[in-house]
């Protein structure tokens, strides 16, 4: 806007509605590229390992870092730990009842009170 029209900063910041140190900010690099890479590589080879224990193994090799930033860093790779599959029971054949053929042929039992009827 500033080049085309020839006003100045404070006026073109002013119409466009944003702060003059926005304009003049300029990003920090990327400090976390290469803790980020790691804790992906970690990811890869433990899937069954959460941030916690990633954070643990960075301490181990010598990577001090703050297991908050190690949180973030997990979360903001879309990371977690992968769900486990249910495991299905076996798979038996299944085989119908067997019907009485006669009465009093099977009996059975229900234990819902445990006393005797003079107690």
């Amino acid at each position: 806007m500033r080049e085309a029209t020839g006003i100045s900063e404070r006026r073109a910041c002013g119409l466009a509605g944003i702060s003059r140190t926005v304009m003049n900010h300029e990003p920090k690099p990327d400090g976390d590229a290469e803790l980020r890479n790691k804790i992906v590589d970690l990811a890869q080879v433990r899937k069954r390992f959460g941030y916690r224990r990633i954070h643990a193994m960075l301490r181990r090799e010598g990577i001090m870092v703050n297991s908050k930033r190690v949180y973030r860093l997990y979360t903001e790779e879309n990371l977690s730990v992968r769900r486990r599959r249910r495991k299905k029971g076996i798979a038996v054949e299944r085989e119908p009842l067997v019907l009485p053929d006669a009465p009093n042929e099977v009996w059975s039992m229900d234990f819902v009170m445990d006393r005797l009827a003079n107690r």
